[in-house]
C-alpha cells in the first residue's frame, strides 16, 4: 500500500467521530484502497476492466432474451419495443447491482482484511466505504454503457438525469449503513453471508425492474415500497426516460430512513468492533 499522509484531525479508534469524517481525513488512503479492489479484481486476466462491460452486457442480453422474447413480456403498450424494453430493463438492474454488490461483500469486509484488524492505527470503519467506491465505479461504467445504448438507439435522454447523485443519495445511506451492520455481524457469524446472499436475490425479483409496480395488485405493491432498490429504480426511471418529475415526498422519507440506517450501523460497528481481534 502506498503511504499516504493524515490530516491534523487525530483518529480515534472506536470514536462516532472518527467515523464520519474518516473518509475526508483519510482519502489518499481510501483513493489508494479502493482502487486496488476495483483493479485487483481483473489482475491478471487477459481483457483486463473490459470485464466489467462484458457482464451487464451479458445479463442485459439474457434478461431482454428471457424476458421480451421468450415470455412477451411488454413495460408499457402493444407498441413498445424490445430496445425500449431493454433500456427499462437495464436501468433497474445497474441500481440494484450496486445494492447488491456491497451486501454480499460486507459480512466478509472485516475477515478478508484480518490483517488490518490487529493495527490499531488502521481506521476499518474506512472499509465499507471502500466497498461502496469500488461498486460505484462499476456502476458509472454500466450507466456510462446506458446511455450510450440509448444515443446509440435514439432513445431520448431527459435533462433529469443530472440528478441521478440525488435519486440515489438514500440507498447510498442505507448501503453503508447495513454495510457497517452486516461487516460486524460477519466477524461473528459466518453464516451471515449466505443469507444475505438469497436476500439479495429476493430484492431483485421483489423490485419492479423486470414488470411495472402497476402490474401487480394493489395489496402487494406495498410490499414492494419496503424494498430499498424500488424507489431508486422508479425516480431514475422518471427522471432519465419519461421525463416525469420525481416523487420528493417518497424520496425525503427514503432520506430519513437511509441516514437512521446510516447512524445505527455506525454505533452498532463502533460497539462491536473491540470484539473484532478476539474473534480473528
Amino acid at each position: 500500500m502506498t503511504a499516504y499522509s493524515r490530516k491534523r484531525v487525530p483518529y480515534l479508534p472506536g470514536s462516532l467521530t472518527g467515523t464520519l469524517i474518516s473518509p475526508l481525513r483519510d482519502s489518499l488512503l481510501l483513493w489508494e484502497l479502493t482502487k486496488r479492489d476495483f483493479l485487483g479484481r481483473y489482475k491478471g486476466s487477459f481483457a483486463g476492466v473490459a470485464w466489467s462491460l462484458v457482464n451487464p452486457l451479458l445479463m442485459l442480453a439474457i434478461y431482454t432474451f428471457v424476458f421480451s422474447v421468450a415470455f412477451r413480456a411488454r413495460w408499457g403498450g402493444a407498441e413498445e419495443s424490445q430496445v425500449d424494453f431493454a433500456i427499462i430493463l437495464f436501468s433497474g438492474l445497474i441500481v440494484h447491482s450496486l445494492f447488491a454488490e456491497c451486501l454480499n461483500r460486507a459480512p466478509n469486509l472485516i475477515t478478508s482484511h484480518s490483517n488490518y484488524v490487529k493495527k490499531v492505527v488502521f481506521p476499518l470503519e474506512i472499509l465499507p466505504w471502500m466497498a461502496l467506491g469500488s461498486a460505484l465505479g462499476h456502476f458509472l461504467i454500466s450507466f456510462c454503457v446506458l446511455v450510450l445504448f440509448c444515443l446509440v438507439t435514439g432513445t431520448t435522454i431527459q435533462a433529469g438525469v443530472v440528478l441521478l447523485p440525488i435519486v440515489l443519495l438514500p440507498l447510498l445511506l442505507m448501503i453503508l449503513g447495513l454495510s457497517w451492520l452486516l461487516a460486524s455481524l460477519g466477524v461473528f457469524l459466518r453464516d451471515i453471508a449466505q443469507v444475505i446472499g438469497m436476500l439479495t436475490t429476493v430484492t431483485l425479483f421483489l423490485a419492479p425492474i423486470f414488470y411495472p409496480i402497476d402490474a401487480l395488485p394493489e395489496d402487494y405493491r406495498a410490499l414492494l415500497t419496503w424494498n430499498p432498490v424500488t424507489l431508486p429504480v422508479m425516480n431514475l426511471r422518471a427522471a432519465m426516460l419519461w421525463g416525469q418529475p420525481v416523487d420528493w415526498f417518497a424520496w425525503l422519507v427514503s432520506l430519513v430512513i437511509g441516514a437512521i440506517v446510516f447512524w445505527l450501523g455506525l454505533v452498532w460497528f463502533q460497539k462491536t468492533r473491540k470484539g473484532f481481534a478476539d474473534v480473528l
